[in-house]
């Protein structure tokens, strides 16, 4: 058996696109998904399972929670080794920053530095971005909600054909020991 994180997308507690964690425990368990768990309460669950890849779980996931709360919902799902390689390549010094001021994108497919080249780079410092195979890491002083580089990073031409969702490095790093099955 594997383990595994569901990274959800553009869920939220209340309002119009609201799916409790306690559901989606429940509908992830009915799925015979094992040890299923949520972090927090932002659209995020690990759970082991024997069958299947990243792409075919994130497919059943995205159907399932589709079905149950009657709107789309794009789903991300990623094993251990690869969050824990995202979180070993960050070319940023994680360790000496603050958990709101470095994020991590996830994206559905592999990323090339095409989509990125509308982007001046300098005209956003502080701020920076680097890019990883199916990730980019997002270095954001101020915070994420402060940040015109992330709003630039999330325009169509960028994301188009991708499911996209980002994680603070505290996510990040807590996503890594949760999947991890000798903790």
């Amino acid at each position: 058996m594997k383990t595994y994180a569901a990274l959800l997308r553009g869920i939220n507690l209340g309002g119009k696109r609201k799916l409790p964690m306690a559901e989606l425990r429940q509908l992830m368990e009915g799925l015979g998904h094992q040890g299923v768990r949520t972090h927090l309460q932002s659209g995020q669950a690990v759970f082991g399972t024997g069958r299947g890849d990243e792409e075919s779980l994130a497919a059943e996931l995205t159907e399932a929670i589709g079905k149950h709360c009657g709107f789309p919902v794009d789903v991300i799902v990623r094993d251990h080794a690869y969050l824990a390689a995202v979180a070993d390549a960050c070319p940023f010094p994680a360790a000496e920053l603050e958990g709101k001021e470095l994020h991590v994108t996830y994206f559905s497919a592999p990323v090339t530095a095409d989509r990125f080249v509308e982007i001046d780079q300098t005209a956003h410092l502080p701020e920076e971005f680097r890019l990883g195979d199916r990730a980019l890491y997002l270095y954001v002083p101020a915070g994420l909600g402060q940040s015109r580089l992330a709003g630039a990073l999330s325009r169509p031409r960028v994301t188009k054909g991708l499911i996209a969702t980002t994680r603070n490095w505290n996510t990040v790093v807590k996503l890594v020991e949760l999947t991890n099955c000798s903790s």
